[in-house]
């Protein structure tokens, strides 16, 4: 199962990025699940099954959050898994909120979004 969750991250991330980067994208950004590096397999489900515990602990009013405060979540979710990978991280890696580029904001409300749907359609 949390192969099948990092997945889902992944596959979102993969969308968010081919809607929102501003021209062509790293390759590194795109590849596939199976070209991913282990330890961001790992960061992805993390990430997810930390998102899916949020909506689960706030019983669904997780869904009531801003767009803005969802992505917010998924970026520190991410920033943690970052820290716990790399002992020295290159600055921009693990960049707050406001000084990430706005394709980057926007993916991970996308992500958010994502895995509210999927909590969602295995709970109903």
């Amino acid at each position: 199962m949390s192969d099948e969750k990092g997945r889902i991250f992944r596959e979102a991330w993969i969308a968010g990025v081919t809607k929102h980067y501003p021209g062509e994208p790293k390759p590194g950004y795109i590849a596939p699940w199976d070209e991913t590096p282990d330890w961001e397999r790992a960061s992805a489900a993390a990430v997810y099954q930390q998102v899916h515990d949020f909506i689960h602990a706030t019983e669904g009013s997780a869904a009531k959050l801003t767009r803005e405060q969802k992505g917010r979540f998924v970026a520190l979710c991410w920033i943690g898994q970052i820290f716990k990978h790399f002992d020295d991280p290159k600055p921009a890696y693990v960049a707050d909120w406001d000084a990430m580029p706005e394709w980057q904001r926007e993916t991970d409300a996308d992500i958010f979004e994502r895995i509210e749907r999927d909590v969602t359609a295995r709970t109903s």
